[in-house]
């Protein structure tokens, strides 16, 4: 009689758990590589970035629409300060985005962006937008916040985008962690008050 050996299941069981922990990190890591795939190639309508002004500006106008929503948990007010604005190919322009903290608490928040049609996003170019940096908002504070930039020339050479004519501009805010040195000074200031009330 011949006897089969017994099956080894850590040799199954292994390669699988290897497998499950890697899909898990990849899918871990798709979001962030894919955020800075858009940004830096202009796919799925993210904009470019640039550090100073275009000098090229060109009679072509395109109508600039202007977007403002808010992540589900978000607990922010957060709008456009204009809805519209026509600008020439290339040249400067500037918008404001108005947000409010009205909670009792300090909110930091993080904004994420895109263009609308997506063959325009690579040629919207930002010069400085809040977008760039976390914000961080006292109970009830208020802020405006800038975005300057320009519609970028080469957009006149897309077969595709050179048909645009107006495209929307829209920010979405969530909330995120506060940052670590705010929450250490914040902190080292709470002890200050205490110590010279305890003096007192």
């Amino acid at each position: 009689m011949k006897i089969k050996p017994k099956p080894n299941n850590k040799r199954t069981i292994v390669p699988l758990v290897g497998m499950v922990f890697l899909m898990g990190l990849l899918s871990f890591a798709s979001v962030p590589m894919y955020d800075w795939f858009c940004r830096v190639t202009g796919y799925g309508g993210t904009p470019n970035t640039a550090e100073t002004n275009n000098s090229k500006v060109l009679e072509n106008t395109i109508k600039v629409r202007f977007d403002a929503s808010l992540e589900r948990n978000m607990p922010w007010n957060f709008e456009p300060l204009q809805y519209e604005l026509e600008i020439n190919v290339g040249d400067s322009g500037i918008a404001f985005y108005e947000a409010f903290n009205p909670t009792d608490r300090p909110v930091a928040g993080q904004a994420s962006f895109n263009v609308v049609p997506f063959s325009a996003g690579q040629y919207f170019t930002k010069v400085e937008c809040f977008c760039f940096v976390e914000q961080v908002l006292q109970p009830g504070e208020k802020v405006t916040m800038p975005v300057s930039f320009y519609i970028d020339p080469e957009i006149v050479n897309d077969r595709e985008a050179k048909f645009v004519n107006s495209v929307t501009l829209s920010y979405t805010f969530y909330e995120i962690d506060l940052p670590e040195d705010y929450i250490e000074t914040t902190s080292a200031d709470k002890y200050m008050v205490n110590k010279k009330i305890i003096k007192q």
